[in-house]
This record gives structure tokens, C-alpha cells and sequence, in this order.
């Protein structure tokens, strides 16, 4: 059992406080793990903010917010009987130790790249022996993670049995095919449906390319976005300064500030060109 008088003790006490049907609070009552789950989502995207802008204040406290989420649905999962919080503490714990017999068993020498092999083979094992059916490779891919996300994990899956690319200009082939596909469907006024079809397949088949370049894609589209919002926010600055805003501002008037921002970037030495 938690100590109640470790921090996490109060926690745990505080979130049973909030559940409570005799005098807590009504929105805490009113959810589920269903409704929880989006919030989830959010405090890890906003930890992972925290970390992109190297602020540990913040880190701290989106941390804590995360935290509250498991120990949210640990109690919800107490009021059911299925788990509390130190059920889920051992369970996490027991699974360290069983992926890592390299630390609590023996050392076998492996490196890093060796020890990310071995961790997925310990995975592959555990999802076989959760399976009733015989498993599949792409078995335990969450399909609440971001599509990015997830597409990459899917890849990464199949790439293990032998299903993937040879070379980086492979899949560039693959991205020139779908552009052209994409291309003839709005030349033929496509439906919505096909185009989105369209347009799914052609950034699939871009997170395979970032794949095989070890380019993370999300991390790539961050700096894509970063990039964009730099750039654009030149643009209104320059008209502001001209008593102009973007509005009031032609195409081609824009696109020639977009250029300087980007010769300003160049001279500057910026990484993002």
C-alpha cells in the first residue's frame, strides 16, 4: 500500500476526495475512462511541448497533470474492482524487469541498437501470449495514436517480417506514382472520398520515406510548422510596418516577403531552409 502521507498517498486521497459520491465534485463524478482519455492525450502532446522549449518549470508541472491522469483511472478502475494505482505500479514494474534481462539478469553486451531489437522480440512474445488466435504482426498498434504516428509504427511492424522498401529512391518512385494519381483524380473533378483515399495513401507512403531516412515524420512536420509560422509572421510584420495587413495584400506582394524571410534565415545561418 502508498504511504498516505507520501506525496503520492495525498494525491491518491485527494482523487478518491474528488470521486466521492457523498460530497465530491460533480464533473469528477460524471466521467469516464471514455471521457478521460482525450484529456490524456493532451497532457502528454503539452509534456512534449514543455520539452521542445527546454522549460523545466513547466516540464514539472505538466508532468503532474500527466500523473493525474493514471491516477484518475486508477481510481475509477478501484471503483470497479479491476485495479488501483498500485496494481498498475507493480504490472509496469514487473514488465521492466522482464524487458530488461539484461540489466536484472545478466549483462549480455548489446548495444543499443541490440537492446531496441531484443525489447521488440520481448513485445512480440508478450502479444502472442495475450492472443487467443494466432497473432498478427501488426497486432497491439494502438489505433487511438495520432495517424502519424501511428502509420510509422504500422511500417515499422512490417518492415521486421521483410515487408518494406530497399533504398530511399524506392519509395520516391512510390511518391511520384501517388502525386500522379492524386493529380488525375482533381483533373477529373474526383469526389471527396477519393481524393481523401488519394491523399491518405500519399502521406502514408511520406512517413515511409522518413522512416528510411531515420527522420522522425512528426518531429520533421513540427519544424515544417515552426518554420511556416516564422516565415508568415515576417510577412505580417513587414506590412504592419507599411500600415498594411495580409488581407489588404496581394498574392505575389506576400510571396516576395515570404522570399526575404527566407534570404534573412540563410544569412542568419538557420537550420530550417
Amino acid at each position: 500500500m502508498t504511504p498516505p502521507s507520501s506525496p503520492i498517498g495525498r494525491l491518491l486521497d485527494i482523487m478518491a476526495r474528488l470521486r466521492d459520491p457523498n460530497g465530491g465534485c460533480p464533473w469528477d463524478l460524471e466521467q469516464s475512462f471514455a471521457t478521460i482519455a482525450p484529456y490524456t492525450i493532451e497532457e502528454a502532446y503539452e509534456v512534449a511541448d514543455a520539452i521542445d522549449h527546454g522549460d523545466m518549470v513547466q516540464l514539472k508541472d505538466e508532468l503532474g497533470d500527466l500523473l493525474f491522469q493514471v491516477v484518475f483511472y486508477a481510481q475509477m478502475g478501484k471503483e470497479r474492482g479491476d485495479f488501483d494505482f498500485d496494481a498498475i505500479a507493480g504490472a509496469i514494474a514487473d514488465k521492466m524487469v522482464r524487458r530488461h534481462p539484461h540489466v536484472f539478469v545478466a549483462a549480455d553486451g548489446r548495444d543499443a541498437a541490440g537492446q531496441t531489437e531484443a525489447w521488440e522480440v520481448t513485445k512480440a512474445r508478450e502479444r502472442a501470449a495475450k492472443a487467443v488466435a494466432e497473432p498478427g504482426v501488426l497486432d497491439g498498434v494502438a489505433r487511438a495514436l495520432p495517424p502519424m504516428t501511428r502509420a510509422l509504427k504500422l511500417q515499422r511492424r512490417a518492415a521486421r517480417v521483410g515487408f518494406d522498401w530497399t533504398a530511399p529512391k524506392d519509395i520516391l518512385d512510390k511518391l511520384d506514382e501517388e502525386a500522379r494519381e492524386i493529380a488525375h483524380e482533381i483533373a477529373i473533378d474526383a469526389p471527396a472520398d477519393r481524393l481523401e483515399d488519394e491523399m491518405g495513401d500519399l502521406l502514408f507512403v511520406c512517413v515511409n520515406l522518413a522512416r528510411k531516412l531515420d527522420v522522425d515524420p512528426e518531429r520533421a512536420l513540427k519544424r515544417a510548422n515552426a518554420k511556416f509560422e516564422r516565415r508568415f509572421r515576417h510577412i505580417e510584420t513587414e506590412l504592419r510596418a507599411r500600415g498594411r495587413s495580409p488581407d489588404s495584400a496581394s498574392l505575389d506582394e506576400m510571396e516576395a516577403l515570404w522570399q526575404a524571410a527566407k534570404t534573412l534565415e540563410k544569412s542568419g545561418g538557420d537550420g530550417d531552409r
